[in-house]
């Protein structure tokens, strides 16, 4: 399986779905999915619990596959590379925007 690219924080831009177009931020990366903030909104319906009393009807995130969203660096979606630099730690992995080459973190 391949390294995955996004993480928990990064924005992100839906590139394929009903929520096409929509940037969001990552809020969880499961295995190859991803739950991002507003988007894929569905509503849950819940029995009255010590944690909700009333219940009723929820609405919340739904995962969305990994490959269906990209990272947004500087407004624009770029893919996600990966280089090693050096330090006075030894070197170290690190994620770069493809377009501009940039290290993102």
């Amino acid at each position: 399986m391949s390294t995955i690219k996004i993480k928990k924080g990064d924005n992100v831009k839906v590139v394929t779905g009903k929520d096409k177009g929509k940037e969001g931020k990552v809020i969880a990366v499961m295995d190859s999915k991803v739950l991002v903030e507003g988007i894929n909104m569905v509503t849950k319906h819940s029995k009255a619990s010590q944690a909700n009393p009333k219940g009723g009807i929820l609405h919340q995130e739904s995962p969305i596959d990994i490959s269906n969203v990209m990272y947004v660096h500087k407004g624009k979606v770029t893919r996600i590379g990966f280089t090693t630099t050096e330090g006075k730690k030894g070197s170290k992995k690190v994620r770069i925007a493809k377009s501009t080459g940039e290290v993102i973190d």
